[in-house]
Order: structure tokens, then sequence, then C-alpha cells
């Protein structure tokens, strides 16, 4: 028996919540920016990026990365832009899905957000040392 999902939601609803997030993420003009300097394929990454919440949430595998090692490398994410993130997120969230599966996904990708924060802290320190939470 294939274990159970995290909470009721079907892929399609998973794949239609990810486009609609993107989407709002292209017009955003904090987050607009940030993505553009690293997405040149924005169907295989929303592709990817569903495979990810699928896993995460209905726990079908298919998902092959590693978000923090991304998240790192890109240069250009510091930890205090995941509150802009999470507030379009939470938002296409409401407008997506009833709100008891909205609040569950917003905790799963609210937790998911404060490590990917955390892990982002050593990578953004002054010269001092001093984390740069920003």
């Amino acid at each position: 028996m294939p274990p159970l999902a995290r909470f009721a939601i079907t892929a399609a609803e998973i794949d239609r919540v990810v486009a609609a997030f993107y989407a709002a993420v292209r017009r955003h003009p904090m987050l607009a920016p940030i993505f553009a300097a690293h997405v040149e394929d924005w169907p295989a990454h929303e592709a990817k990026i569903a495979r990810f919440w699928r896993n995460a949430i209905l726990l079908e595998g298919g998902y092959n990365g590693n978000p923090m090692a991304v998240h790192k490398a890109a240069g250009n994410v510091h930890p205090g832009m995941f509150d802009g993130w999470l507030a379009v997120f939470d938002a296409t969230l409401a407008r997506e899905l009833p709100p008891e599966t909205a609040a569950q996904w917003s905790a799963l990708a609210h937790r998911i957000g404060r490590g990917l924060r955390y892990g982002l802290v050593d990578s953004a320190k002054t010269a001092s040392g001093v984390p740069l939470l920003r």
C-alpha cells in the first residue's frame, strides 16, 4: 500500500498552484528579477517544482534535486527574501485552494522556507561575521 499523502490534494491541484504562483512571481517587483536571473526555461522549472511538491505532499517520488544547494549557489538569494516568497505563495494558495488545504500546504511551505532561510544564514554574513538576515 502506498504511503498516505500529507493532506488531501491532487497532482492536478499542485500543478495549478505552481503555475499560478510562478505567474505571480514573474509580475512581482522583488521576486521577478531574482527568478529571471536563474530561470531560462519556465515550463521546465515549473515542472521540476511541481515534482518537488508532489513528492513532498503526495510522496510520489520523481523529484531529483537539492533545494538548499541551488539556493546557496544562486548567489543573489538572501534569508530575508523568503518572507516575500511566502507571502506570494500564501496568496496563491488562498486563491487556488479550499481554506483547509491552503492552510496545510502553507504550513509545510513555511517549514521548508524556515529551513532554507536558516541554511542561507551562514552564506549571508557581513565581513564581521554577523549574519545578514534581510
